[in-house]
């Protein structure tokens, strides 16, 4: 059993990977947090870019614990605001991590914005960094942004999401239906190749 690192204390990610692998029948790795080893320094997150900031975190949780390791920079980018918050999102109101306070800013900037012009897409940037490999891939899922929060599940902007063909929140979708579409869930399967290929090894 290899141990593959994902530097996330969040469980809603660890168990997103851990249900893909499953579903792909991937076997012979066991998913661990940031919880699960010996804390380490980790880089501030300056990058430009989704991928760049998921590939300076990948890198860190290699070279801090020798394990194989996936790292995701995940945001929303709105295209009213031009592609903002975009790396900024978990940090928008000022606040890291302040979902309520973000997703209140959110809408208040958005106050004047037509429904027609709502249009947002989700990404994820995921990073596999292990011995001799590094993979970079980016998965979006477009959509808009709501005029209110509606659902309790999920994360983030995920009350303000509503997916692309669909009238519901991001956060009023099932585990499962949400793993089928979300930007992360997208990202994720495009490491399945790489994953399996530790695995065997």
């Amino acid at each position: 059993m290899r141990q593959v690192l994902v530097a996330s204390r969040n469980a809603k990610k660890l168990n997103e990977l851990r249900r893909i692998l499953d579903e792909a029948g991937v076997a012979g790795i066991e998913i661990v947090g940031l919880n699960d080893v010996p804390p380490y320094d980790e880089a501030p997150e300056t990058g430009a870019t989704f991928e760049e900031n998921a590939l300076a975190k990948a890198r860190d949780g290699f070279a801090a614990t020798g394990m194989a390791c996936v790292a995701d920079d995940s945001g929303i980018a709105v295209d009213a605001l031009n592609g903002m918050p975009g790396v900024l999102s978990a940090r928008w109101s000022g606040t890291h991590g302040n979902d309520e306070a973000n997703n209140t800013l959110l809408l208040a900037q958005l106050g004047d914005v037509p429904d027609e012009r709502r249009g947002a897409q989700f990404v994820s940037a995921c990073a596999l960094v292990g011995p001799g490999l590094e993979v970079v891939v980016r998965g979006e899922w477009p959509g808009a942004i709501n005029r209110k929060p509606v659902g309790d599940g999920g994360f983030g902007y995920d009350p303000l999401f509503v997916p692309e063909g669909g009238d519901v929140t991001s956060a009023q979708l099932t585990p499962a239906e949400k793993d089928a579409a979300s930007h992360r869930g997208r990202a994720l399967r495009q490491l399945l190749p790489s994953l399996a290929a530790l695995a065997d090894n």
